[in-house]
């Protein structure tokens, strides 16, 4: 009976093999996923080397003949390198603006008792609701009526306030403990350096979220600075790939200069997600609690 037993226990007991098996498949997958979202981005960096016949070549899947050079044609002949420097003038414009803005906005929302605070709140959320197009015409009319048409300012002013950053800074400041600002208020503190000293440092991780979400956000931004921009060395660097869209060879279309142009427009919002990604996760999971 015990040698019965023993093998029983023996047979029900998972192998180290099994073990492995299990972690080959799960690894396995996962690679694939990997491999099958950055698909488009692989494409997109093969193209981008190629000549217009050679894209049209279903076969053709390797690096093509061009190199780098259609890299140095957008950045030279089409100027794609000062489109990309207007968008990180304007998104590093708009991103210490809207920081800035919703920290003093959240600070009022959570330390300050005033009037209808709650419907003030309410207010800030319900702006949300109201898609882009909805808000380009009065913002046009008041950008020409401030003479900021055509300008930095038109394409910054109207997205300084966010009810989004407001929301999250808010939500963020009520987990701070009261009894913090109550030993700040027996100190005398004022407001602006509680602010400064206090919440801002323990705030670093959600600023950082904000500030890649704001960055990418803005860096992507096309509908509106194609309507308020008529300069186009004033452009920015989403419309300046749709000027490459209109260059042509023999008739055929120069996908692999635009590939070229996308790829380059991917790099700086590339850059600020890796160096900043754990913030920014961070601040995900707070928005889902």
């Amino acid at each position: 009976m015990a040698t019965n037993t023993e093998s029983t226990a023996a047979t029900a007991r998972p192998e180290l093999s099994d073990y492995l098996s299990d972690d080959l498949v799960i690894h396995g997958l996962l690679v694939f996923s990997i491999v099958l979202m950055g698909l488009p981005l692989i494409l997109a960096v093969v193209m981008s080397t190629q000549t217009p016949s050679e894209v049209y070549e279903v076969t053709n899947v390797g690096i093509g003949s061009q190199g780098l050079a259609n890299y140095q044609t957008a950045l030279g002949e089409y100027n794609l390198g000062q489109y990309m420097w207007n968008s990180f003038v304007m998104a590093s414009i708009i991103v210490v603006g809207k920081v800035a803005l919703s920290l003093l906005a959240a600070l009022a929302l959570v330390y300050y008792r005033f009037p209808y605070e709650r419907a003030v709140f309410m207010f800030i959320l319900l702006t949300l609701l109201l898609p882009v197009p909805v808000r380009i015409v009065p913002l046009f009319q008041l950008m020409a009526d401030l003479g900021w048409a055509n300008s930095m300012l038109s394409i910054t002013g109207p997205y300084i306030a966010s009810a989004t950053a407001v929301f999250l800074f808010r939500q963020h400041f009520m987990s701070i403990p009261a009894s913090l600002v109550d030993n700040a208020r027996l100190d005398g503190v004022g407001p602006f350096t509680f602010l400064v000293k206090v919440l801002i440092p323990m705030s670093k991780g959600m600023i950082a979220g904000v500030s890649v979400i704001t960055f990418i956000y803005a860096w992507n931004q096309y509908l509106w600075p194609l309507v308020v921009i008529s300069a186009q060395e004033k452009q920015v660097v989403q419309v300046g790939i749709r000027y490459l869209q209109g260059a042509s060879q023999s008739g055929l279309t120069q996908w692999g200069l635009i590939m070229a142009g996308a790829v380059l427009a991917l790099i700086p919002p590339l850059l600020v997600l890796v160096v900043l990604h754990r913030p920014l996760l961070k601040t995900f999971a707070i928005q889902q609690k």
